[in-house]
């Protein structure tokens, strides 16, 4: 008897969390729907004028490389909204490489995009020497985008003037 009634209620508790679960759930939708308002900025500061910055990509991680590909496209368009120029070149090197091996048709569409928006994407020599990687097989890289040492390229290019953003950190 007494293990019949352990078995009830037991079960009687598994019904009841299941019905919890499902109630959750079904009002999750509701809640997803809610947008928040966009807001326009209203910073009280001088234009942005002309910006310079490296973005190095080292990651082989699809959801990394297309958040720093959004920002760059949300920095282009800020920018432009805010009387600001800015340059941006996209240092690839360890297995950053491989946003240019064979990109999917959304990802070939956002760099010729970005491409187009004057962002330059330059390759690291020596990341392609040791992967054995032929720059010929890399998404519209010629030998002009490349450059000898990534990691290298980096600190030049912060010591003539660019930032250094990388959003992953």
């Amino acid at each position: 008897m007494s293990i019949r009634k352990n078995a009830g209620i037991t079960f009687a508790a598994f019904a009841l969390a299941l019905f919890a679960i499902q109630s959750v759930q079904a009002a999750e939708p509701a809640a997803a729907e809610k947008k928040s308002e966009y807001v326009v900025p209203k910073i009280k500061h001088d234009r942005y004028g002309k910006i310079n910055l490296v973005v190095p990509l080292t990651t082989n991680d699809k959801g990394i490389q297309g958040m720093k590909m959004r920002n760059i496209t949300n920095g282009l368009d800020a920018a432009a909204a805010w009387h600001g120029k800015v340059n941006v070149v996209v240092v690839l090197y360890a297995k950053g490489l491989s946003l240019l091996e064979n990109p999917d048709e959304k990802f070939a569409k956002l760099i010729d995009t970005l491409r187009g928006r004057g962002v330059h994407f330059v390759v690291c020599n020596n990341s392609m020497r040791e992967q054995g990687v032929d720059f010929h097989k890399l998404y519209h890289v010629t030998d002009a985008d490349i450059v000898p040492s990534g990691f290298l390229e980096v600190a030049f290019l912060q010591a003539h003037k660019h930032f250094v953003v990388d959003p992953s950190l």
